[in-house]
């Protein structure tokens, strides 16, 4: 039997980005744009363009960054959404509109108010007019698997005579079973037979914990591209996990005689750099990529691992991207050898990225015995979605201690001038958030904190993760890297005021901050 080519339509930077606590910035956007492509991803859907200001650009920008894989712009059945997602993604070297309407009788009645008839008219509709545009069009009937076969199927055949090239039928809240999924797929082939002349697309959520099995159970059907995201990211439960996808291909090539174009080496790349953009890390005994994915603890599983790692290992850390910590430079290595080595880790910086990451570097060096790929990483991926440093840390004396109330002197710059405040507060790291708010002027509640290791052993790299949240709801993430953990903290928070302010700058926000902060206004 011939094997099958699956596309992999990767939603991380639309759908992933509306989970809670997800949100990217344009630079963070564009960054995990590159890698997905450095990953080879058929589809990299950029966002939802009318939603925002932020959101078109960001959209614009990755379609004109991105070369070598699709690129697709979500919008509603209106005129209006698709002309702002054309506006878009024209730029891209294959631009994609992709439409949606839900065709459930639930969705229909509660959310649209429209009769079916009215339903179908619009689909085809503004189907044809997306066509106007360009030949790569994708509709999505929203709730399909929750639909009328009948009318589906009747939908399903007039969007393909308007013009669609691909039709994508959604599990849109995670309800489907995984038999009920591969009947379902193998019923809309035959009662819409034009479905078989187009990419018939699958898009599972996690509500039930089976968006993966749904994915595979469909290609099983017929379907030609899935659509998922990076660790699962997503409303809700998230999205079904693309790695999980991907290995499940990979791994039982023999039954599902199918695969993708990904390059599974970049799998763990690609989810450690989501979880440093995103701050939303993976449970340890997450498939694929979680901490403990291919950790051997058991006596009787260690011994057949030295033995043949086929005896516990399915596919090997290396198939994925997980390699050992082999120490890599030390602090008399140059800015070549160093340049040479992000290089082969697979990161591209430009010349003032490079700079400020060596410096780093070599600051590292002098403070570690030893300087670990992961390490280099760390620092990388931090410097590589970096916003504007509004605000730099000079420096800071903390005062702290079981028997006294904890003080922080923190010094530091804004727009070439230095700003020095003191301030206390229940602990070293409280005074010095406290200390924080006081230079920058604004009151921000402390939404999440996290501290962690990049990697082992006493002068392991503190990395640390900073949620702030703003009077009118913005979240904005952090991030610190620092052998001192009182430092790494520092940074995280300055980290996540700068994203702040280049926010606000950019127009990054949501509709719905918007919203709330034109209402504030109006009163």
């Amino acid at each position: 039997m011939e094997t099958r080519k699956i596309k992999i339509f990767d939603t991380t930077l639309r759908d992933g980005e509306q989970s809670p606590g997800c949100s990217m910035n344009l630079k963070e956007k564009i960054e995990m744009a590159k890698q997905l492509e450095r990953m080879r991803v058929d589809v990299i859907e950029a966002g939802f363009a009318i939603s925002s200001q932020g959101d078109f650009v960001s959209v614009k920008t990755i379609a004109e960054t991105v070369k070598d894989c699709t690129v697709a712009s979500l919008a509603r059945a209106s005129e209006k959404d698709i002309d702002r997602a054309w506006e878009a993604v024209k730029g891209a070297a294959d631009p994609r509109i992709h439409l949606f309407l839900a065709t459930s009788p639930l969705h229909m009645e509660y959310k649209l108010h429209m009769a079916p008839d009215d339903v179908y008219e619009m689909a085809v509709a503004m189907t044809a007019y997306a066509a106007k545009y360009c030949p790569n069009i994708e509709f999505s009937a929203e709730d399909a698997t929750r639909s009328n076969w009948k009318f589906l199927a009747k939908v399903i055949e007039g969007v393909i005579a308007a013009g669609a090239t691909t039709v994508n039928l959604p599990d849109t809240v995670g309800y489907t079973l995984p038999d009920e999924h591969y009947a379902f797929f193998m019923r809309m082939r035959e009662m819409a037979p034009s479905l078989n002349d187009v990419t018939i697309s699958s898009h599972c959520h996690n509500d039930l914990g089976l968006g993966v099995a749904n994915s595979l159970a469909a290609i099983r059907a017929g379907v030609s591209q899935v659509e998922c995201t990076v660790n699962g990211i997503g409303e809700r439960a998230g999205n079904a996990a693309m790695e999980e996808i991907v290995m499940g291909l990979y791994t039982r090539k023999d039954y599902y005689q199918a695969e993708t174009g990904i390059a599974t080496s970049e799998i763990v790349r690609s989810s450690s750099l989501l979880t440093r953009i995103t701050g939303v890390k993976v449970q340890p005994n997450k498939a694929i990529v979680g901490e403990n994915a291919f950790a051997h603890e058991a006596g009787i599983h260690q011994h057949g691992v030295m033995q043949n790692r086929a005896t516990y290992e399915i596919m090997t850390p290396e198939s994925v991207g997980l390699n050992k910590n082999n120490l890599v430079l030390g602090k008399h290595s140059g800015k070549h050898a160093f340049k040479a080595r992000v290089a082969s880790l697979g990161y591209s910086l430009d010349d003032a990225e490079l700079e400020m990451a060596f410096e780093k570097f070599k600051s590292l060096a002098d403070k570690k015995k030893t300087v670990y790929d992961r390490d280099i990483e760390a620092l990388v991926a931090k410097e590589a979605v970096q916003v504007p440093r509004i605000y730099r840390l000079n420096s800071f004396v903390i005062n702290s201690g079981n028997t006294i109330t904890s003080t922080a002197v923190l010094k530091m710059t804004h727009n070439d001038r230095t700003i020095e405040k003191v301030s206390r507060g229940e602990g070293p790291i409280d005074a010095a958030f406290k200390a924080i708010e006081k230079i920058v002027g604004r009151e921000l509640a402390l939404e999440d904190y996290q501290l962690g290791s990049v990697t082992e052993g006493e002068d392991a790299l503190g990395d640390a993760l900073v949620k702030i949240k703003t009077a009118d709801g913005a979240v904005f993430s952090g991030r610190g890297l620092s052998t001192d953990v009182i430092e790494a903290s520092i940074h995280a928070y300055v980290n996540a005021v700068n994203k702040m302010i280049y926010a606000e700058k950019e127009g990054m926000y949501s509709d719905a901050v918007l919203e709330k902060r034109a209402a504030k206004r109006s009163r």
